[in-house]
This record gives structure tokens, sequence and C-alpha cells, in this order.
């Protein structure tokens, strides 16, 4: 496992239900990413903005958006990663299902994805979209990170570290009027799993007149936030010291009397 990770969040306001629009707005911030960075981090659903119009919005794996995915991620040698609305196949369905998929995309062009588990049911989209049951972590210089989208933030269980990941990676449109929980819950994921997290919210008001506040950032395994910045439009980017956590978790092995759990649903 390497030894650090430098990683950049891309915090912004999005076009409303304008994928191409967004596709532009994001090569650009792209632009201002420092070359030291090799992995970027956009927000959930960065397209769209946070829709419930799944049938109208969704693109399939073949689509633009995850086409300039793989083109942006080859182009300038960073592994991106961002929540698309994605219309998925499956053998038991007839019609496709809609998911809200986080898509892990490398510069060799290999796409590892997440579908969110846990559905925001205050604003119907449980009802709009498919919950993932896969738990989906993924390897980046050695290091074991953990995808997560938005409201997967308030359920600890699922996310539990079973001495599986380093590094719990996290989505969002959380609107500002929640601000508190999601400073509050961010720390405490840290706190918990002994790990960096690392998460992406956006600002700015969306097409339904939801306001965001940002508060993107990366907090260290002991819950205090080396990086992070509300309100503002920018590129926050920051280093994930792996040795240091790894010395932290040596030094106060709480993880080593976690409770064995099991869920019976993945």
């Amino acid at each position: 496992m390497t030894s650090s990770i430098d990683i950049s969040l891309i915090q912004t306001a999005t076009h409303w239900h304008d994928p191409a629009a967004n596709r532009s707005l994001f090569d650009r911030w792209l632009e201002g990413v420092p070359a030291s960075s090799d992995l970027v981090v956009l927000p959930e659903m960065f397209s769209t903005g946070f829709t419930m119009a799944s049938i109208e919005q969704a693109e399939s794996m073949d689509g633009p958006t995850v086409s300039w995915l793989i083109d942006a991620a080859r182009r300038t040698g960073k592994t991106l990663c961002g929540s698309v609305v994605i219309a998925r196949h499956t053998q038991s369905t007839a019609k496709p299902e809609y998911v809200n998929r986080l898509l892990w995309v490398t510069p060799a062009g290999e796409v590892t994805s997440y579908d969110k588990r846990h559905r925001f049911r205050m604003a119907g989209e449980h009802l709009h979209y498919e919950a993932g049951k896969d738990r989906v972590i993924v390897k980046h210089k050695g290091v074991r990170i953990l995808l997560q989208v938005c409201y997967d933030l308030r359920f600890p269980v699922f996310a539990r570290n079973r001495d599986d990941y380093d590094v719990y990676l996290l989505v969002a449109n959380w609107p500002a009027a929640r601000q508190h929980h999601w400073n509050t819950l961010l720390a405490a994921r840290a706190i918990e799993n002994q790990c960096y997290v690392v998460a992406v919210n956006r600002v700015g008001e969306d097409g339904n007149g939801v306001t965001y506040s940002g508060g993107s950032g990366i907090y260290n395994f002991q819950g205090e936030a080396d990086v992070v910045s509300f309100e503002t439009e920018a590129v926050l980017s920051g280093q994930l010291d792996m040795t240091a956590q790894a010395n932290y978790r040596e030094a106060f092995p709480a993880w080593q009397d976690a409770d064995r759990f099991h869920l019976d649903s993945i």
C-alpha cells in the first residue's frame, strides 16, 4: 500500500437537468485540479442535480456521461468518481430499473460501480430508484476505499469497518437545512471506523429550490477536518497519510474489540 494519496474534491453548483452543460462545467473544473492529485471526486448526480425524474434523466452505461468520465479519466490521467442516474437492465425484469450509481473510473478505462443502498424517502427517492444490494470496496494504489452515497451516511452498520477498508468515500447532495447533521456524521464515521473520510457535497440551489452549503472535506482517523469548505465553489485538495493512519490504529486498536455482526440482506 502506498504511504499517501493526493485527492481533489470538486464542490460546485450544477445545472438542473442538463447533463451536457454539466459535463462542460466539470471539464473546466478539472483544468484547475493540481497535477499531484490522482483521484478526483465529483458530487452525487453531478450531471443532473438530485432529481426524481429518473425515467427522463437516466442514461445507460454506454451513454454520454459514462463515456465522458472514461475519456476525462484517460485524458487527465486521474481516477474520477461521482454518481449518475443510470437505467440498468436485468434478466428478471423486462423494463429497465433506475439506480443512483456511483461510478469509479480509472485512467485505464476500468469502471466499478456502487448503487446507492439507502434511498432518501423524504424526497421520494425510494419510489423512483431501486436500492443497491452490494457493499463495494475499490483499491487505489493498494488503499482500500469504501464507496457510499449521501443518505448512506446515516446508517453506520452497513458501513462498519470490518478491517476491510482504509478510506470512507461519500458523494452527496446534502441540503443546508441539515448541515449540522452532515458535519457531525462525517466526523463520527471517521472516529468509529478509524479511517479517513472523504466527502463531497454541492453548493447553490437546485431546480427544486433546495439550497446546499457544501461542507466538502477530508476528515482524518480522529475525526478532525484536515480540509473543509462551506458555501463557496472550489477545488479542495489534500493528502491522506496512510502511514499515520496505520500507526494510529496500531497504537489505539479499538477495532480489535468491535462487535461481530451479519446483515441478512447483503
